[in-house]
């Protein structure tokens, strides 16, 4: 891989979420190493559909967010910016309750562009939705 993420304490990296969808959704970051980051998220009345299951938008919004928050992790912060700009979702089995936890893995981390490839699976690691992420890697937004 071109560029390792930078190591954060998760305390840090889930400072991130106040204020945002993070925080309205319950999405707390898990685990980290230099090759992808890891998140939670429950399925409940915040992340449902009517048919009381899991909302496929919830499942994007866990993948945009690690996605996004992986590809800032392996630029310079203090000049750059990373944003989605395409994401695609293929939402393989449904979930009722409990929590789902979304991994990202780099696949590209070019200069200007990356692509991201996220997992979202059950609590019996069975996959649930599977995403790729387009982010772009801009400078920062004034």
């Amino acid at each position: 891989m071109k560029n390792k993420l930078q190591i954060h304490p998760l305390e840090t990296l889930n400072k991130f979420a106040a204020n945002t969808i993070m925080e309205v959704l319950g999405i707390k970051v898990t685990a980290m190493g230099e090759d992808y980051i890891e998140a939670t998220m429950p399925v409940d009345k915040r992340t449902h559909q009517v048919y009381g299951i899991l909302h496929g938008g919830a499942s994007v919004v866990l993948a945009e967010t690690l996605g996004s928050m992986g590809a800032m992790l392996t630029v310079d912060q203090s000049k750059y910016h990373c944003v989605g700009i395409d994401i695609n979702a293929n939402h393989i089995k449904a979930v009722k309750s409990g929590i789902v936890t979304g991994t990202a893995r780099p696949i590209h981390t070019g200069r200007s562009t990356q692509v991201w490839g996220i997992e979202i699976k059950n609590e019996a690691g069975e996959l649930v939705c599977i995403s790729r992420l387009t982010v772009a890697v801009v400078n920062h937004i004034n």
